[in-house]
């Protein structure tokens, strides 16, 4: 039960970071809750392979934090790079004269 609320605890966090960082309209708008969501069920997973207690407190800011931090590298990550492909992209066909 506890990972069904991990996972939805890293739905919500990807869900705040597909708000707070820009370029919303480069990306999908559901990548930043998928991203969140898997990272966390992984590193609930792992953290409690290892022994950690679902009542600690730890677990649940490990597990989180984690899952926010790499939901806002990948939309920060993807959303620069599809700016930037978009940009050479528009540069090469104004280039070609179309």
């Amino acid at each position: 039960m506890e990972l069904l609320f991990a996972v939805l605890g890293g739905l919500i966090v990807g869900a705040v970071a597909h708000v707070v960082v820009p370029w919303r309209s480069s990306r999908g708008s559901l990548l930043g809750p998928a991203v969140g969501g898997i990272v966390a069920a992984v590193l609930w997973e792992a953290l409690t392979w290892i022994g950690w207690q679902y009542d600690a407190t730890w677990i649940w800011v490990v597990t989180l934090v984690g899952a926010g931090v790499v939901a806002l590298v990948a939309e920060w990550v993807l959303g620069r790079r599809r700016t930037a492909a978009d940009t050479a992209y528009y540069e090469h066909v104004k280039a070609q004269g179309a």
